[in-house]
This record gives structure tokens, C-alpha cells and sequence, in this order.
């Protein structure tokens, strides 16, 4: 076992280059059917991903006007529950309502 000395001195020399990259995002989309109520779709964008009244109202119109509608921009894991949760509850519910996710 080495002594202990209180009167060396010494320098550490510690260099870390590391790349840090954030994850890849992915949106996460309703596809607008002729069957899935207005309500519904209202529903899912309040309780499945945390949209207020007003803008799932938005996102909603979004969806059957123009047939997709953005819900949000999650990572992978994020993304893939999400869509998972929609066609569940759609599903529970009778409703034909599909969710995508693709890279941003």
C-alpha cells in the first residue's frame, strides 16, 4: 500500500469529446375515416395527447377537411404508444380510426 504524501501535487488531464444527438422525432397523425364521430376524434386529441378543447376542436376539423391532421411530435417510443393507445380506444369504441407516426 502506497504512503500518502499531502505535499504532492499533481494535475489531472481529462478530455471527453462525445457527439450528442438528440432523437429522432416523429409525428404522429389521425387519418380522417367516414365513420369515426367528430366527437370521438375531439376525445382522443383532449385525453391521448393532453390537447386542450379549442385545439383539438382545430385538429380535428384539420383531420376531416383535409384528411390528416397532426396531433403532435414525439420520440420513437413516445410516438409508437400513442398510436398503439388510439387504436386501442377506437377499437373499445366501435370506431375504424387510424394513427400513423412517420419521421419528422
Amino acid at each position: 500500500m502506497s504512503e500518502y504524501n499531502p505535499d504532492t501535487e499533481g494535475e489531472i488531464i481529462s478530455e471527453t469529446h462525445e457527439e450528442v444527438t438528440e432523437p429522432p422525432m416523429y409525428k404522429v397523425m389521425l387519418i380522417n375515416d367516414d365513420y369515426t364521430t367528430m366527437e370521438f376524434v375531439v376525445e382522443i386529441l383532449v385525453h391521448v395527447f393532453h390537447k386542450s378543447a379549442e385545439d383539438a376542436t382545430q385538429i380535428m376539423l384539420n383531420v376531416h377537411r383535409a384528411g390528416v391532421g397532426l396531433c403532435g411530435v414525439y420520440p420513437f417510443e413516445v410516438a409508437e404508444i400513442k398510436v398503439d393507445t388510439v387504436h386501442v380506444l377506437a377499437k373499445e369504441a366501435g370506431f375504424p380510426l387510424k394513427c400513423s407516426m412517420e419521421k419528422e
